[in-house]
C-alpha cells in the first residue's frame, strides 16, 4: 500500500448534549463525548469485566448543528472521521495533548420518542476546518 489511512467508526452513546460554539460568519463547532463499551469473562475469576472508553468528538458547521439537533444525552450514534491529536498550554504553563475524532459522518441510531419528525439518517459535512487551536472540552 503506497498511502496512509487515518479513519476512525464508532458507535458509541453520547456523554453529554453536544456543545456548539459559534464564530465568524455562521461557522461553529461541536464538541461531545461519546462512549464505547466492550465486556467479557474473566477466565480467571469467571467475573463478568466491563471496560467503557470516552472518545472526544468534534464536528463542524452543519454537521454540528443536526448533530446537537436531533442527539441527546444518552442517544446511541455512528461516528465514522479521523484521529487528529493536538497539543495546548494548559493554566499551569505545561503543555498537553488531546486526541480528538473530527466527525466526516455521522448515522443516528436510537429510535426518536415523541412525535418528533425523524432526521435524515445520515448528516454529512464535507469540509471541516484543516485543524483548530482553543480549549479541550
Amino acid at each position: 500500500m503506497n498511502g496512509t489511512l487515518n479513519k476512525v467508526m464508532l458507535i458509541g452513546r453520547l456523554g453529554s448534549d453536544v456543545k456548539l460554539t459559534y464564530f465568524e460568519k455562521d461557522n461553529c463547532i461541536g464538541q461531545v463525548p461519546l462512549a464505547t463499551d466492550e465486556s467479557y469473562t474473566d477466565k480467571a475469576t469467571q467475573q463478568r469485566v466491563e471496560n467503557t472508553q470516552w472518545h472526544n468528538i468534534v464536528l463542524y458547521n452543519k454537521l454540528a448543528e443536526r448533530v446537537a439537533q436531533y442527539a441527546k444525552k444518552g442517544d446511541l450514534l455512528y461516528v465514522e472521521g479521523r484521529l487528529r491529536t493536538r497539543q495546548y498550554q494548559a493554566q499551569d504553563g505545561t503543555t498537553r495533548y488531546v486526541t480528538e475524532v473530527v466527525a466526516l459522518d455521522t448515522n443516528f441510531l436510537s429510535p426518536k420518542k415523541g412525535n418528533l419528525q425523524e432526521p435524515s439518517a445520515v448528516a454529512t459535512d464535507t469540509q471541516p476546518p484543516v485543524s483548530g487551536g482553543g480549549v479541550p472540552f
